[in-house]
């Protein structure tokens, strides 16, 4: 594979000069996008799918570098920014007709072919540096444009390594070896050249006001984006919990460096009061009025009038520091309330960080001419965001405001690039029309460039609720495998002890009833922890056997290897590598899991925990990395779930306590998931009363509570199906993988510290549009009540859930630290900053209530080990 090395473009190198290195990197782009332009459409996807999942899987690692180089922003944040730009982006584009004839209209008679445009200027922030690398090569190569980069010299090292993971893709995927290329020395001189070649097609520039003008000013065609200065008016019918959570969730997010964040929030009188109590809950620090000077003397150049160099991205207390004001380290935002807009109120500019100006307005009139002032005062075009209930006035604002985004209900940063909380393209360059002095007004993507003014409401996601078509239950239910249709050649994966303890053979026997002869094949080999090799060794053995269907019989891993190995059965081109890949929205993951359609799927559980029997959940272990990933996709949903209470009887109390635990965790974990519902939660209580209420009984193995146990397991998969889990199955995962502990155990060891730590203000918000503010809380006091539990408040009764949950773990013999279970304290430390991090990594946290730092869920982890708050003080 060929690789751009930093000798081929050493601007110093035998005296060429900077014209003659952008000349040599211009002439190498026409000859690949000579080869490009040949390329069908089916290809150019290929190649862009590629791109994309490769982005995808270094998401992190690239996240990691631009905070270090950048010493700008927040690690988790530009992880999420990183899949956005790969996962949102791709799915917007991905269908998008780009080559050839993309538009045959036979009544108007008018026939629509695309061709590239050329030869790409890319020019990238220090900002947001990896994600805009991203988007800005997927959007250039699905068009068979080639791409040079001009990168921030402040984030060099992290695009050049962004870029060569996306070239080594497309290369892979059949691109020409310099479809994406950079300028390995970079400087304003360097871009400048690129900027001004006559044989660049258009430039497509991110950065400072001075690079954009540039840009327009090279005499080559520019698709560049003016500042943002974004006003947001919470007028006096909002939900202000709402509106208050989205400002925070906007203005934290990556320390407030995105482009259409909030820089002023104006508030009417009437709710002015209530707006900064809510302000003052989420740990926003009001600066004094003596501290103002100091405040703007330390962000504001006063030449350039735009925010010194060392402020962008930076946190609020580290600002706070550099003005001399002393504020505590976890203050959010920092809350400026000034009353005037122009040079003399400095703190009423555009700020790039997490500092917010506060205006009280007297009436609609006042906060629409404030927000005009705003925009007028270096944000012409960009954005403005309204919260309220008033339609009316929705429409009056988006008529008013010369801003190409008006936003309605929601945070600025995250609607404003569009796709997360309403359905404007995702992009990472926004344009800001004639108004900002920009030759577009939309979020810059693949296709058109015609003016829009977008007002842009929020959305609510649309939810679901997905299940087996049938549900069979009740002690014997597995007769029902007698009379089914369609049943000849059976396939059935389990472990050893179903043959040995003679499981199989209950199956077996209701097989042999049917009236016509059944073809058996059994695989017994599934271990503890399916592996990927266990899966591959299953699937060939399926090859030979031809099954019409596969019946899957015990705990959850038997139903996990199954389900995989029935997807790779019916499409052998799946890619596990695509499939485990982190998505924050199941309906737009980059990789498109493909569905069975041929075989059935019977899930038959031997014990009461899992839930797989009615779950889209596989949960493998990688057999090269002994990394567990929760592979999640509809196309694993099961046909058929038999919870036959028979298969529990004889389980060992062991097993009972450590998967009880576990259906537990999953009602909880899904009652309280951003994207629950009042379907979801009501599985999910009737899930946690039966197991509140029998899993002792069933400990000492009472057969009805057994049974009443294997049905909460199942109701509990019911809801998690559909509102997913969280941080509690994150960590539990990865503690399983590394230290060899049964599922269950971990969660159960997992579970009153994520109850705690879920329980208080977030850090960081979560991000779903249906989650409209944060209720955890108020949730687990809500099952702490349906349970009977006492408390006068809703954090005494968080309290009384979690010391239930602990009597109860002991009451059927588990102690809950890691400590306790033999786990090693030199193996620990040395493996738990891996663990924090492949835990956020895990597909199960997006759904938590709160979105997990990397070193928050290290202390969790921390916790877990003596069992601190729970087995020790």
């Amino acid at each position: 594979m060929l690789k751009q090395t930093k000798s081929e473009n050493k601007v110093e190198d035998k005296g060429i000069s900077v014209e003659q290195v952008i000349d040599g990197l211009v002439k190498k782009s026409q000859k690949a996008l000579a080869t490009m332009s040949t390329f069908t459409q089916e290809k150019v996807d290929a190649i862009g799918e590629a791109m994309a999942l490769a982005a995808l899987d270094h998401h992190m690692e690239l996240a990691k570098m631009a905070v270090d180089e950048t010493h700008r922003g927040i690690v988790e944040d530009k992880a999420i920014k990183n899949i956005y730009a790969s996962e949102y982006v791709w799915n917007s584009i991905r269908h998008d007709k780009t080559v050839g004839i993309i538009d045959d209209d036979d009544e108007e008679q008018i026939i629509k072919i695309a061709e590239p445009l050329g030869v790409i200027a890319g020019v990238t922030p220090v900002t947001n540096p990896t994600s805009t690398v991203v988007f800005k090569s997927l959007i250039s190569l699905k068009g068979r444009n080639t791409i040079i980069f001009g990168f921030h010299p402040q984030a060099q090292k992290s695009c050049v390594r962004t870029a060569q993971i996306l070239l080594d893709a497309a290369i892979s995927a059949g691109a020409p070896a310099d479809c994406i290329q950079w300028i390995a020395d970079p400087s304003i001189e360097a871009t400048g050249a690129l900027m001004h070649h006559p044989d660049i097609a258009t430039i497509l520039a991110t950065g400072g006001p001075g690079m954009v003008k540039a840009a327009y000013s090279s005499g080559n065609p520019a698709l560049g984006v003016g500042p943002g200065n974004g006003p947001a008016y919470i007028e006096k019918t909002a939900d202000i919990k709402q509106a208050v959570n989205d400002i925070v969730l906007s203005k934290t997010f990556d320390n407030g460096m995105v482009c259409a964040s909030e820089n002023s929030a104006i508030v009417d009188q009437e709710i002015y009061a209530e707006v900064k109590a809510e302000l003052k809950y989420w740990n926003c620090y009001f600066v004094k009025p003596t501290e103002l000077k100091a405040l703007g003397d330390a962000m504001f150049d006063a030449k350039r009038g735009g925010v010194k160099g060392p402020i962008a991205g930076k946190s609020a207390y580290d600002i706070a520091k550099l003005a001399g004001i002393e504020v505590a380290k976890d203050t959010k935002v920092l809350i400026a309330e000034i009353d005037g807009v122009g040079p003399k109120y400095p703190l009423s500019r555009e700020k790039l960080s997490p500092v917010l100006s506060l205006y009280k307005a007297q009436n609609h009139e006042d906060a629409f001419a404030r927000a005009k002032a705003l925009l007028e005062f270096g944000g012409l075009g960009h954005t403005a965001s309204i919260h309220t209930r008033d339609e009316d006035l929705v429409k009056k604002f988006g008529m008013d405001m010369l801003a190409c985004r008006i936003l309605v209900n929601s945070p600025s940063a995250l609607g404003g690039i569009g796709n997360i909380y309403n359905n404007m393209a995702p992009s990472l360059t926004l344009g800001t029309g004639s108004y900002g002095k920009n030759s577009i007004s939309h979020n810059v993507s693949d296709m058109d460039m015609i003016n829009i003014k977008t007002v842009a409401k929020r959305r609510n996601n649309m939810q679901w609720v997905k299940l087996p078509p049938k549900v069979y239950f009740e002690r014997n239910s597995v007769r029902y495998l007698e009379h089914m249709e369609g049943i000849k050649r059976v396939f059935l994966v389990c472990d050893p002890g179903m043959v040995e303890f003679g499981y199989s053979d209950r199956v077996l026997d209701v097989l042999r009833k049917r009236p016509n002869q059944v073809e058996i094949d059994i695989f017994s080999d599934v271990e503890p922890n399916p592996s990927t090799d266990t899966v591959y060794k299953g699937v060939a053995r399926m090859d030979a056997f031809k099954p019409d269907t596969i019946i899957a019989l015990g705990g959850g891993s038997a139903m996990d290897a199954g389900k995989f190995m029935w997807l790779m059965y019916e499409h052998p081109e799946t890619s596990f590598f695509g499939a485990k890949q982190k998505f924050l929205d199941i309906r737009k993951r980059t990789y498109r899991v493909p569905v069975p359609n041929k075989a059935k799927y019977i899930g038959i559980p031997t014990t009461s925990g899992t839930g797989s029997e009615v779950t889209p959940y596989a949960v493998i272990t990688d057999s090269k990395t002994h990394v567990k990933y929760p592979i999640t996709d509809y196309a694993m949903q099961p046909d058929i779930a038999i919870v036959d209470s028979q298969f529990v009887e004889t389980v060992p109390k062991r097993t009972t306590a450590w998967t009880g635990l576990d259906a537990i965790t999953h009602a909880t974990e899904a009652y309280v998931s951003v994207m629950s519902s009042d379907y979801t939660r009501g599985w999910a209580l009737q899930s946690l009363k039966l197991a509140f209420n029998n899993l002792k009984a069933s400990y000492d193995g009472n057969k009805e509570a057994r049974q009443k146990m294997h049905d909460a397991a199942t109701m509990a998969g019911m809801a998690f199906a559909s509102a997913y889990l969280g941080i509690n199955h994150s960590i539990a995962h990865k503690l399983g993988g590394e230290f060899n502990l049964p599922h269950g155990l971990a969660i159960a060891i997992t579970y009153p510290q994520v109850v705690r730590y879920n329980a208080t203000v977030p850090t960081k918000i979560a991000m779903w549009p249906k989650y409209s503010h944060f209720t955890a809380l108020q949730d687990y006091a809500d099952i702490a009540r349906f349970l009977g539990l006492k408390g006068n408040t809703d954090e005494e009764l968080k309290e009384a859930l979690v010391q239930a949950f602990i009597d109860l773990a002991h009451s059927v013999d588990v102690t809950l630290s890691l400590k306790a279970n033999k786990v090693e304290k030199s193996h620990f430390d040395h493996t738990v900053d891996k663990l924090a991090e492949l835990a956020f990594e895990d597909q199960c946290t997006p759904a938590n209530p709160k979105e997990p730092l990397i070193s928050e869920l290290k202390e969790i982890l921390i916790r877990e080990y003596d069992g601190k708050g729970v087995e020790t003080d």
